[in-house]
């Protein structure tokens, strides 16, 4: 206290300084102004600054002198080459690198194609099978492979177009959800597109069509492919054109296709009528095929009407031909021609190489080549024997029983080739009792014929399981019957 006895004054609290953190330039405060004049702004000290980056000192000088917008337009950038395809020979041998992974991605089909053409070859080239006779194969050959190729072609063409789906969206609108009216359509459809094309197109592209049609209505997909696959063998029988082996044995009986047709209209018949009572049976039936009655889809419209009625020409034309005794091969590639033209026209980007179908082309080629070596070589001789000399109704059944048989075990063709060998030409009724064996039975193994096999892909690659124990036995049933009863009635036209 002081001498007044009054409280000292409190001492004078100074403001503290902040003190700058290390890493923060302080500034330096320039001297206080008088309170009438302005103070200055404060400027801090050029402080360095560290060295740009490349791509800043390219921005950097872009900036001070920037390109010019017509500049820009006559120099676009360059994009860089990926570094996995050089140019020039690296280039080359890097794809040449990549040709393992594509072999590997070839399908089952074309490594059989592929080894069995080579194997062709080298009988041809090695002597094996002796020149005149490789001339003699391939001239006999190459009818078919025109036949082949083209009739392939068109009936891919066809499918782009609509026909095959409009003609099944249709039957399924006459059946009125009938499934024994759809029943019957599916067994005529299936039957029509066999003879009138070819048991291959009815595997490769009525199959497809088949299942969409199971789908759309609700149905198991099992009956429409079961039916696809039995009628795309057993209805084989009535045209030349309707099957390889039938261009075969009308050559060597010397039958054009009206005789030919007319003698074996009737044991067609007994075979489409065995095939559609067991597809009924096993299964059609209420029990088997899971509803009573089903809706009927809308009307299908082609997406171009042009090219559908442009192909649906080409077919008849084809059977046209076919009827009026063209040769099959020129009158397949008139009907492909016309079709060709079509889409040329209105849809060209459809046509590209993969339509013609090599690995088959390949496949029947090296299959010809193989056969006539290994019969030159003991194979005739086996399938001889098995044949026996008897003729007459014994002769015709031992035929057909022995051609189902060398079907299911090999394969049709090359069975058909081996049987005829062994048999004389003038032995008619048992040379086509021969291929009643070979075009009907071949039903119990995937490989008994192409068809089949084509068949099996189809349904894998839609996601359809085929239970193989069901089908073997009830395929099995059908190759005896069926061949039992078209011998038959072949016996009862000759």
């Amino acid at each position: 206290m002081t001498p007044d006895g009054d409280e000292p004054p409190a001492p004078a609290r100074h403001a503290r300084t902040p003190t700058p953190h290390p890493s923060i330039p302080t500034p330096h405060l320039a001297p206080t102004a008088p309170a009438s004049a302005p103070a200055p702004h404060p400027s801090p000290p050029a402080a360095p600054t560290p060295r740009a980056s490349a791509p800043a000192e390219r921005s950097t000088v872009a900036a001070r002198h920037p390109v010019s917008p017509a500049r820009r337009t006559r120099e676009p950038a360059r994009r860089p080459r990926p570094p996995d395809r050089p140019s020039g020979p690296l280039g080359r041998w890097g794809r040449l690198g990549r040709l393992p992974d594509r072999l590997g991605r070839l399908h089952p089909l074309d490594w059989v194609a592929l080894a069995l053409a080579l194997l062709g070859a080298a009988c041809a080239l090695t002597g094996l099978l002796p020149r005149a006779e490789t001339v003699a194969t391939l001239e006999r050959v190459l009818p078919l492979l025109l036949f082949l190729g083209t009739v392939v072609v068109l009936a891919e063409l066809t499918a782009v177009a609509g026909v095959f789906d409009v003609l099944a969206t249709r039957l399924a609108i006459v059946a009125r959800g009938s499934y024994p009216a759809l029943f019957a359509l599916c067994v005529g459809f299936a039957s029509v597109t066999t003879i009138a094309l070819n048991l291959d197109t009815t595997a490769v592209l009525l199959t497809p069509v088949m299942l969409a049609l199971a789908r759309r209505l609700g149905m198991p997909p099992l009956p429409l492919a079961m039916t696809t696959v039995w009628l795309a063998n057993t209805a084989s029988l009535l045209l030349p054109v309707s099957n390889l082996t039938n261009l075969l044995a009308a050559d060597r009986v010397g039958l054009d296709p009206l005789p030919y047709a007319g003698r074996m209209a009737l044991p067609q018949l007994a075979a489409i009528g065995v095939t559609a009572a067991l597809l009924w049976v096993a299964y059609w039936r209420r029990g088997r095929r899971g509803a009573d009655r089903f809706v009927a889809p809308r009307r299908p419209v082609p997406a171009d009407p042009v090219l559908y009625r442009t192909a649906l020409a080409g077919c008849l034309l084809l059977v046209a031909g076919i009827v009026a005794g063209v040769e099959i091969g020129i009158a397949s590639a008139a009907a492909a021609a016309l079709v060709l033209a079509g889409f040329a026209v209105r849809s060209r980007a459809t046509l590209r190489p993969s339509l013609v179908p090599w690995r088959l082309l390949l496949l029947v080629t090296g299959l010809f080549l193989v056969v006539q070596t290994l019969g030159r070589h003991g194979l005739d001789d086996l399938v001889g024997a098995l044949l026996g000399p008897d003729g007459g109704a014994l002769g015709a059944l031992r035929a057909g029983g022995t051609g189902a048989l060398l079907a299911n075990v090999v394969n049709n063709l090359p069975a058909y080739v081996a049987g005829e060998a062994a048999l004389p030409a003038g032995d008619v009724t048992r040379l086509l009792a021969l291929l009643v064996g070979t075009n009907v039975g071949p039903l119990v193994t995937p490989w008994a014929s192409l068809a089949t096999l084509l068949w099996y892909e189809r349904c894998r690659a839609a996601g359809i399981t085929v239970p193989v124990g069901r089908f073997v036995a009830a395929s099995s049933v059908l190759a005896v019957a069926a061949t039992l009863a078209s011998v038959g009635a072949l016996l009862l036209t000759g």
